[in-house]
């Protein structure tokens, strides 16, 4: 399935994504710290940071999955920090994990059909009966490269494949900005160029922006439109892939030698 996101006019002021002064504490200890940041629309952010930085608890936080506790989160301009997950998705917020929650045991067209029943709500019988319902998940699977697995259980798909599937499960929904946490993890290196093409596709060629965390750095630099970098909870650098690379506070926080 091929989409192309509309796209507002340059004249449109507010980013499609707003975080200001974000935080979020457990227990006394400061997971997220003041984060602040702006995302235009059809923008590629990438994250990066030591594991313990606070890039998949900003997610969750940006997501709805753990509320702020203090600060706040716009999506389009509307203040979306007290909505729900659900509501989140309703506006065009998507997420992908780390860890896949995928059911062995269901085929891969199944997962995208039950996917598209959650997406279509109240609608989903109607939908269903114009013909729609079997042609956006058909769609779908051909956008992925999954049409030729509908039938395969989930759990005879490699790690590659896997991956996909979760990208179709989100597709299914139309997400206009899409949060994708770590979707090379467990990937072997054959089928890492696949996936790779398939993101820079959803970004460019169909206008999606996309918030990714990833620790494999070729992939983000060949990605990303602007590299943000989580040290401690905080923000502790966001800027061209270039500029942040060559920032010596970087190096020595996360790289740890000069590049």
């Amino acid at each position: 399935m091929t989409t192309t996101i509309p796209v507002p006019p340059a004249a449109a002021v507010a980013p499609v994504l707003r975080l200001r002064d974000v935080g979020w504490s457990v227990g006394g200890a400061t997971i997220v710290e003041d984060v602040s940041f702006k995302v235009r629309e059809g923008e590629f952010l990438a994250f990066i940071g030591p594991n313990g930085a606070g890039k998949t608890s900003l997610f969750n936080l940006i997501s709805g999955l753990v509320p702020a506790g203090r600060g706040s989160i716009a999506l389009d301009g509307a203040d979306i920090t007290a909505q729900s997950v659900p509501a989140r998705a309703r506006r065009g917020l998507g997420r992908t994990f780390q860890t896949s929650s995928l059911w062995p045991g269901m085929t891969v067209a199944d997962h995208v059909r039950l996917a598209a029943q959650a997406a279509g709500g109240g609608s989903y019988r109607i939908w269903r009966r114009a013909g729609a319902y079997a042609k956006a998940v058909g769609q779908v699977l051909e956008r992925t490269g999954l049409a030729h697995r509908a039938d395969a259980l989930a759990g005879a798909l490699s790690h590659g494949e896997k991956r996909k599937l979760e990208l179709a499960v989100l597709l299914v929904g139309e997400p206009r900005l899409m949060l994708l946490d770590e979707p090379m993890a467990g990937v072997s290196a054959e089928e890492v160029p696949a996936l790779t093409e398939l993101i820079r596709s959803l970004h460019r060629d169909e206008g999606r922006t996309v918030l990714m965390v990833e620790h494999h750095m070729d992939v983000l630099l060949g990605l990303a439109d602007r590299l943000a970098v989580m040290h401690h909870g905080t923000l502790l650098a966001l800027d061209t892939p270039r500029a942040v690379m060559a920032d010596p506070t970087v190096q020595q926080a996360y790289l740890g030698e000069a590049l």
